[in-house]
């Protein structure tokens, strides 16, 4: 019996039907493996390559004191003690982290780890311990640069990343030493860039759901080529998955300094505050891009540059500004006696003002930052008497009126106003006297509200006062 020839046409539609559903199906194969592929199947192979570079450090910190209750000493014939309390020494030890960044024995780790440390020790994964001195610190970026004489077997050091090319979402790895757990590996990804969490005047941390304990701190954060982006340095109490990490291109642009003992920042002798949209509203601008210049150090860069207080900086060196903490980043990483372009807007012009930076003095900051609460109203004032200033500790050519009391429920208390803050403008007009204050106040325009420029502590601030809405 003879077989009957298959069809061609069915042929093809049969095969053609195959081929399309073996696409399918491999389309989803490679649907199901793509995300699957980004996770890597183990991190033993990086840990192997950078744990010899990570360390451990022990410090001691000798701290002197009085006992509060010194039942050895003597005592006189009526229960009271004779003679002087004697000062007594305590040794205080701390553990952190760090890592080799130089064959030379290099090691970089945070400020906070060293700082006050009468003695720093060393301790590499083989066992090897070192003494270590201080090479140089910078409190305000939390870094610090502390070295050793390295022996024969001193390892290689780590790469340096960019910090940069990070993207929320990588994966990374934490080294270190937390609650004394020499070389514990933690894995994670970065969570945010950027963040200002109020350790210092130049916050932008990495964050990072990667486990960081007490004791992580000053050990390297990598990628996955093995590269340090990152110095763990921070936690939030009681937070879980919430870590923070100083970016490693900050530290590699303030090594060079560091190696020298100490970092030089540039100056420019202002304080600053956020713009809002109440005080960009009020100072006639179009947007709340910036940051408003709340006082001029006399004699600063910026004095001599012509800066004046109530002026907005925009753009610093041809980058926008968008707040407080960017130019403070900025101005602090140009060099002192470098020449700077500030673009400003004035009475609502827009300027150009070229400065030439000075040093950061050693207790100061290039910019004082403060912040604006918000609205306000309803608050009792007095004149501001030399016994007053006195009392506030303020110069005896200080101006003004203080507040003495703010209404509950009120603008002013909405806006953050307190007793003895002093008002020395309302509207862009010096406040001298009760006068001028009543004055003030009679001829301004209620439904604009009020801009009022005041002294708190040592510093000056802008705020806005918005009549309440029934």
């Amino acid at each position: 019996m003879k077989r009957k020839a298959p069809n061609i046409k069915t042929l093809t539609r049969k095969t053609f039907t195959i081929m399309l559903m073996l696409g399918f199906l491999a389309l989803g194969q490679a649907a199901v493996a793509s995300p699957a592929a980004a996770v890597p199947g183990t991190f033993a192979s990086l840990v192997a390559k950078v744990k010899n570079s990570v360390v451990n450090i022990s410090t001691t910190q000798i701290l002197k004191g009085s006992p509060l209750l010194p039942f050895f000493m003597p005592k006189g014939p009526f229960g009271e003690f004779s003679g002087p309390v004697p000062e007594r020494k305590m040794k205080v030890h701390a553990l952190g982290s760090g890592f080799v960044i130089d064959k030379s024995g290099l090691i970089l780790t945070n400020n906070h780890v060293v700082a006050k440390a009468s003695s720093i020790k060393v301790k590499l994964v083989d066992g090897n311990s070192y003494d270590a001195k201080v090479v140089g610190r910078d409190p305000k970026t939390d870094l610090a640069l502390i070295k050793v004489k390295p022996g024969k077997d001193f390892p290689a050091p780590v790469k340096l990343g960019d910090s940069g090319a990070l993207r929320v979402g990588d994966w990374v790895v934490a080294m270190g030493n937390p609650f004394g757990l020499a070389h514990t590996v933690t894995a994670g990804i970065i969570s945010a860039k950027g963040r200002v969490i109020g350790a210092g005047p130049y916050d932008d941390f990495l964050q990072t759901d990667a486990a960081i304990n007490p004791g992580n701190s000053g050990g390297p954060l990598f990628n996955l080529k093995g590269e340090v982006v990152g110095i763990n340095t921070a936690i939030i109490k009681g937070g879980q998955g919430i870590g923070f990490a100083i970016p490693i291109n900050l530290a590699k642009k303030l090594l060079p300094q560091l190696k020298k003992g100490k970092v030089i920042r540039g100056w420019l002798g202002v304080q600053i505050q956020d713009l809002t949209p109440e005080l960009a509203k009020s100072f006639h601008l179009e947007n709340d891009h910036g940051v408003l210049v709340t006082h001029v150090f006399p004699g600063s860069p910026a004095a001599k540059a012509g800066l004046k207080q109530g002026d907005v900086i925009t753009v610093f060196n041809g980058k926008r500004i968008k707040n407080a903490f960017d130019i403070s980043r900025m101005v602090a990483a140009t060099p002192p006696n470098s020449k700077a372009t500030l673009t400003i807007v004035r009475n609502g012009k827009e300027a150009m003002l070229p400065v030439t930076l000075g040093t950061l003095p050693e207790s100061g900051q290039q910019v004082a930052v403060s912040r604006a609460p918000g609205r306000e109203w309803g608050m009792q004032v007095q004149a501001l008497t030399p016994e007053v200033g006195q009392h506030l500790g303020l110069p005896a050519s200080e101006k003004g009126v203080v507040i003495t009391g703010v209404r509950p429920d009120s603008p002013a208390a909405d806006a953050g106003l307190r007793t003895g803050d002093v008002i020395l403008e309302i509207d862009r007009k010096k406040i001298r006297s009760i006068d001028d204050y009543t004055g003030a106040l009679r001829r301004a325009k209620k439904e604009n509200g009020l801009l009022l420029l005041i002294k708190r502590g040592r510093g000056n601030l802008y705020v806005v006062l918005e009549k309440k809405t029934k």
